[in-house]
């Protein structure tokens, strides 16, 4: 686990699925700007599919044909958002010293 101040995650994998890192001292940055915006786009699209699992869920009886797809992209908009809690996570600033 990296520090806050350190590399942050990136919301895309290099060609071979490993991770990508982003180390900078400018959260301003083009490329920090370019993760910011995809962060963004994935949560966008995580909301949007959660109504549409809703929609399709709230039948009686969904089509079988529907639940496949369903899974499929729920399952990849869970794994986006949680790369984007991680990243976040890690950029949050250490908590306060509690006394002891």
């Amino acid at each position: 686990m990296t520090s806050h101040d350190e590399l942050r995650l990136l919301p895309w994998s290099g060609p071979d699925g490993k991770p990508c890192f982003l180390s900078t001292d400018d959260g301003d940055s083009r490329l920090s700007r370019l993760a910011d915006t995809l962060e963004t786009a994935h949560l966008a699209s995580a909301t949007e599919l959660l109504d549409d699992a809703a929609r399709i869920l709230g039948h009686p009886h969904p089509a079988p044909r529907d639940l496949r797809p369903l899974a499929l992209a729920l399952t990849t908009a869970l794994r986006q958002v949680l790369r984007v809690a991680e990243s976040r996570g890690h950029r949050l600033p250490p908590p306060p010293d509690t006394p002891a």
